[in-house]
């Protein structure tokens, strides 16, 4: 339920109060800002494909806070574009025209302000689940005796066990424990922003629940700014302090949408009269738009 529907009262339950409004201007930059961006691929040749075209948004720096906006949208809508040039990766990055802003700065390219979580498992296989996790301070220069403390207090923030986890390797790891771990890699090093394209996407469902709770409460502890991907309406309206919805030829900004912000666990979200309203109207406006795709001259 957005902040237009959601009932406006005191007693109101903490799920279904309105998400509050961006604050006033207050000189802040914000976290990430597109400037009417376009992305062409292989321009001015036989395999060109525009993959998105003039796409403006903002998401606010909101201090001791952060927010989760989540992105949706049928598959080859940009998504992925969007969230690789957030992160300054090739061949996403650079835009073709246009603008990327991050805390105020006309983005360059990687920066340690940024941390990417990815749909698949990536690890080093050769490295235990500490090994992994520290990857990052190790390239830091951070001391062996700091690093590996962190790094274990790491593993128990996402709901490993140091002592008993710490020294396997990711064959010996379910696909929720290897995205806990990919997790911790990348909170462990702070970063300002947090970029995630489908962690939750291969999980079974109820890991996925899981895994959703497990998200919201360290965004709570972090109080970054969370750029979130997903196919999924029910994560989108779970997770998401603001959904963006993406269209498809060519990608663009079709709405956002506010929410109210994550209270209740996902499971009993889930069955609130509110929830079901929310997923029901952005499965709506998603058919529409795919819909309006499929259409002869589209």
């Amino acid at each position: 339920m957005n902040g237009e529907a959601a009932p406006n009262r005191p007693d109101a339950p903490a799920s279904m109060r309105p998400a509050p409004v961006d604050p006033p201007g207050d000189g802040r930059p914000a976290a990430v800002e597109f400037r009417g961006v376009t992305k062409i691929y292989n321009e001015g040749t036989p395999r060109e494909a525009v993959a998105i075209r003039d796409v403006s948004f903002t998401i606010p720096d909101l201090p001791d806070k952060g927010e989760i906006s989540t992105f949706l949208g049928p598959s080859g809508c940009g998504k992925s574009t969007v969230l690789r040039m957030v992160a300054g990766l090739e061949p996403q990055f650079p835009p073709t025209s246009g603008s990327v802003h991050v805390l105020g700065r006309e983005l360059v390219g990687p920066g340690a302000d940024r941390g990417m979580v990815f749909q698949d498992y990536t690890s080093f296989d050769n490295r235990t689940v500490l090994g992994n996790v520290i990857f990052g301070l190790e390239c830091r220069g951070v001391p062996k005796r700091r690093r590996e403390e962190e790094g274990r207090e790491w593993i128990a923030r996402v709901g490993l066990d140091p002592r008993r986890d710490a020294a396997k390797y990711p064959h010996e790891l379910s696909g929720g424990m290897r995205q806990r771990v990919a997790i911790a890699r990348t909170l462990v090093l702070r970063p300002r922003i947090i970029l995630m394209d489908e962690p939750f996407g291969a999980l079974d469902p109820a890991t996925r629940l899981d895994m959703q709770d497990l998200l919201v409460r360290l965004w709570r502890e972090v109080e970054a700014t969370v750029m979130f991907i997903t196919h999924s309406v029910e994560e989108a309206v779970y997770l998401g302090d603001r959904v963006f919805v993406m269209a498809t030829t060519p990608g663009r900004i079709a709405a956002e949408i506010r929410m109210p912000a994550a209270e209740a666990p996902a499971r009993e979200t889930q069955v609130e009269p509110w929830f079901h309203e929310q997923v029901n109207r952005l499965q709506a406006q998603l058919e529409g738009i795919e819909a309006a795709a499929s259409r002869p001259g589209k």
